[in-house]
């Protein structure tokens, strides 16, 4: 049996590249990873590494926790 997700990860990287008027192009070589990876990131299917964290962090300059957020589900979450 698959084991229940008890956590949740989202993150705004759209809303700060937008804020920038910068593509997931320019992005993806400004951290070293492919535009791939940014879909991914911004469509919470890929959870990024602390360093990647950390690099996207610094190119927007603020810090990891305004664009990355991590949530634990609670039980009455789990039962909805």
């Amino acid at each position: 049996m698959p084991k229940k997700k008890n956590s949740s990860f989202e993150s705004s990287i759209h809303v700060y590249r937008a804020m920038q008027r910068m593509t997931q192009q320019e992005l993806a070589d400004k951290v070293g990873v492919s535009r791939q990876t940014i879909i991914q990131l911004e469509r919470n299917r890929y959870n990024p590494s602390l360093l990647l964290a950390h690099d996207i962090a610094d190119v927007f300059e603020v810090p990891i926790e305004q664009i990355f957020t991590f949530k634990k589900i609670g039980q009455d979450d789990l039962n909805e």
